[in-house]
């Protein structure tokens, strides 16, 4: 699967997804694109989008595309706080439906 993280993502989160083709937003060229125009530029050539914009789901229709969203939902975007969502994320990776909104999170207190 194409995955492509959102630019607010640590690259290094792309070492941690095992099997899939992983490539950040600055790496295809798309930094400081707006969520819309994000969105549709993803959806020609990638099969899910990674972030942790807990509001996409407001501000973009996101049943327009056919593209998966994921939003990684932690304390921070920092590293050490995102690693931990890896493995939920790989299993929802097998079992996705197209053109869903897949929220990934760890049960804990923030």
């Amino acid at each position: 699967m194409r995955l492509l993280l959102d630019e607010s993502l640590p690259w290094r989160l792309a070492r941690l997804i095992e099997g899939h083709e992983v490539e950040s937003v600055q790496r295809a060229g798309w930094a400081g694109v707006k969520n819309g125009e994000l969105l549709k530029l993803a959806a020609s050539r990638f099969d899910a989008f990674i972030t942790a914009d807990q509001n996409i789901q407001y501000q973009q229709n996101l049943s327009a595309l056919p593209l998966t969203v994921f939003v990684l939902a932690a304390r921070s975007t920092a590293f050490v706080d995102l690693a931990p969502l890896i493995p939920e994320l790989q299993c929802l990776l097998l079992s996705h439906q197209a053109r869903t909104l897949i929220r990934v999170e760890v049960l804990r207190d923030f």
